[in-house]
């Protein structure tokens, strides 16, 4: 995925799925744990200096493992970088749960497997498919692949 600063910088300052101080440790050798702001915003996991409004850094939550650590500490890790892990420290059990929650909800397969499960049920119930109305069906979308590696073969 490619994306530039000024656009990771424009998205920090949307409103966040959820923000809060929390304890980060990096993944570098010889970090330490440091009181950063952490936000949440879409798929992006954004982190402050508490006393800064522009981003240190930003982790895309795609394809990443999020694990429990402790009672109030939890890491992420990335299936291509197994070796590089950012661990997080939460003030509470409860806390550290609704932050891996919404981390592992964040994702952009995850959100894909909620839409895949709803429009089933809906389907289900109704026995019409939800998403046609916006001419979205499965021949619509197969029509529109095949149509694609139609052009591409052709240039």
């Amino acid at each position: 995925m490619r994306f530039n600063e000024r656009e990771l910088v424009s998205l920090s300052r949307q409103p966040s799925e959820r923000a809060a101080q929390l304890g980060m440790r990096g993944p570098k050798r010889g970090d330490v744990m440091k009181k950063r702001l952490v936000k949440l915003v879409v798929n992006f996991l954004f982190y402050f200096r508490t006393d800064e409004e522009e981003p240190l850094g930003a982790l895309l939550l795609e394809q990443c493992r999020v694990e429990r650590e402790d009672s109030q500490a939890f890491s992420i890790t990335f299936l291509d970088e197994s070796e590089r892990k950012y661990l997080f420290e939460c003030d509470s059990q409860e806390q550290c749960q609704d932050w891996m929650d919404s981390i592992i909800r964040a994702s952009y397969e995850s959100m894909r497997k909620s839409l895949i499960f709803y429009r089933t049920e809906i389907q289900r119930i109704t026995g019409k498919d939800p998403l046609e109305q916006y001419g979205i069906s499965d021949e619509a979308r197969f029509q529109v692949n095949s149509s694609l590696k139609a052009s591409d073969k052709a240039t």
